[in-house]
């Protein structure tokens, strides 16, 4: 759903770009025009980076595989895995921010941030450092 949403308002943000471009109609002042339409594609270059960008999240969400097969891997933490800390519990998917649900806090991190890094590959009752403080990881699902 975060990913659809995001999608659909890079694509409104396009659309809507693309008609500003279509519509941008040359004045006596040819300078003023040109500097219009440079700034609409400029925006229309970030709104396709931010494409790429989702279609690269929707990629990996399609790597994760949530069935129950591979028990054997289910104590460590890969991507796909929710890890509960003491200090917080995440969800090693893409960055997606904060998630609550069933009254419980989680963090969507991507397995390339600082701390997806870090916690890719441990185990339950495992302890690493981050920020110089020890975080103990209590379960795995």
């Amino acid at each position: 759903m975060f990913v659809n949403k995001r999608l659909q308002t890079v694509e409104e943000i396009l659309h809507s770009h693309q008609k500003s471009l279509q519509s941008e109609t040359k004045s006596s002042a040819g300078d003023k025009h040109e500097t219009g339409r440079a700034m609409i594609q400029l925006e229309m270059e970030k709104a396709s980076q931010q494409l790429t960008g989702i279609s690269e999240m929707n990629e990996i969400l399609s790597k994760i595989d949530s069935s129950n097969s591979g028990k054997s891997n289910r104590k460590m933490a890969h991507l796909g895995s929710v890890v509960y800390t003491a200090k917080a519990n995440y969800f090693l998917s893409i960055s997606a921010g904060q998630i609550v649900t069933e009254n419980k806090v989680f963090y969507a991190i991507s397995t390339s941030s600082p701390i997806g890094k870090l916690l890719l590959g441990k185990l339950e009752n495992e302890e690493f450092l981050f920020d110089g403080k020890p975080i103990k990881i209590q379960k795995i699902v």
